[in-house]
């Protein structure tokens, strides 16, 4: 069986980091950024055209009809619909981005003035921290404990599913899978997506060897 793990096609989000939803100030508080995160985030005209590459080298890396899972956010669900067009994606909160709860969108000013006490391990131990509120989560415990019950859930199904398994997701949540498929600690990832993360559309194929997950190929778009 063969996992293709992919980022979402570009965001509204991505495409104007810091002149809308990162301009400072923030114009959101932590609730209301997250919902806007969660809702209303969709796909620019780069993302659809990434949407529509995907569908061909989707098709040619697991076939036409493979079981397919997203995220709960809008640029995952849009991805999928215009990657996979036909399949009913099974939407899970297992694959969601890391929750910044109350530190959602909030520019690092506003965070070490609001919240000092966490400023040390958001500037030098990123993994660790664990953003304040309700429902925040850091990378190396929270989002991680969701990509080993993802993994979990598909290796229990892989006897019953005959095609192969596609993944929507987001970088944070790539970073956790890609530590437990890849059998690497969190850290070392986490350092390599300093210089460069997975681009937005882009596929990480992995194989279903003997118990164990191997990788088996990478895609990027080239729009």
């Amino acid at each position: 069986m063969h996992v293709a793990v992919v980022r979402h096609a570009q965001s509204t989000e991505n495409a104007t980091k810091n002149t809308g939803f990162y301009q400072d100030p923030r114009p959101w508080t932590g609730p209301a950024a997250h919902a806007l995160s969660r809702d209303l985030v969709g796909l620019t005209p780069l993302g659809f055209r990434q949407s529509v590459w995907l569908h061909e080298v989707l098709t040619g890396l697991v076939g036409p009809r493979p079981h397919l899972y997203t995220s709960q956010y809008r640029r995952a669900l849009d991805t999928a619909a215009l990657a996979l067009p036909g399949l009913t994606p099974e939407v899970t909160p297992l694959l969601n981005e890391q929750h910044y709860a109350e530190a959602t969108y909030m520019t690092k000013r506003e965070l070490f003035a609001t919240f000092p006490d966490g400023a040390e391990d958001r500037r030098s131990r990123k993994h660790l921290w664990t953003p304040p509120g309700p429902g925040g989560e850091s990378l190396a415990e929270g989002v991680l404990q969701r990509a080993v019950a993802f993994v979990d859930q598909v290796l229990d199904a892989a006897g019953r599913t005959p095609h192969g398994v596609v993944a929507v997701t987001h970088h944070t949540a790539i970073l956790a899978l890609r530590s437990v498929l890849e059998a690497r600690p969190v850290t070392e990832l986490v350092e390599e997506a300093r210089v460069r993360k997975t681009p937005n559309a882009g596929v990480l194929l992995y194989e279903l060897r003997a118990g164990r997950f191997h990788a088996a190929a990478t895609a990027e778009p080239d729009c």
